[in-house]
């Protein structure tokens, strides 16, 4: 991008210090009620949102490994380890012996796994989609592209390559 078109670019926006913090402040406000349902639904079992999110990738990507798993929540192995332990523990999640790598795990959900990850996705799906609809496509299509943007380029290349798997 040239100088020119960048100054142009900034210009457009308009945005003071004032409407940047309101924007985090909403942000914050709009994370806690994107996790306020499936928090309700997880405490019923005991567990956290770990819990959720190893759910959530393990669904999106059935036979992921553990390696992969800590590389999209960038959580340390005692962490996700601890997470994985209860879930198997409580039938949810299903751990394979890699067929080409013996060392490799492969993580499957249950049918129970399936279940409760269906209740939080629908929640955040139902919350979403109202979200959505009360915006409009232009602000769902100017929402993505803000979030995109706020990546670091590492987590934005996991991001896209879950996006091209999930296809």
């Amino acid at each position: 991008m040239t100088k020119s078109s960048n100054t142009t670019s900034e210009s457009l926006l308009y945005l003071t210090d004032s409407q940047l913090r309101h924007g985090i402040e909403a942000m914050f406000f709009a994370y806690r009620g994107f996790t306020a349902d499936p928090d309700r639904i997880l405490e019923e079992y005991g567990y956290g949102r770990a819990h959720h999110r190893a759910l959530h990738f393990i669904n999106g990507a059935p036979g992921t490994t553990v390696t992969n798993l800590l590389s999209i929540l960038g959580v340390t192995k005692q962490s996700l380890n601890r997470v994985l332990r209860t879930l198997v523990n409580d039938t949810l999640v299903e751990v394979k012996v890699g067929i080409r790598d013996r060392r490799e795990r492969h993580l499957y959900l249950t049918n129970q796994g399936h279940e409760l990850q269906e209740r939080l996705s629908s929640v955040q799906s139902n919350r979403m989609r109202k979200a959505f609809k009360n915006a409009g496509p232009n602000a769902v299509s100017g929402f993505k592209t803000v979030l995109e943007s706020m990546m670091d380029p590492e987590l934005n290349k996991i991001y896209s390559k879950l996006r091209e798997e999930g296809k």
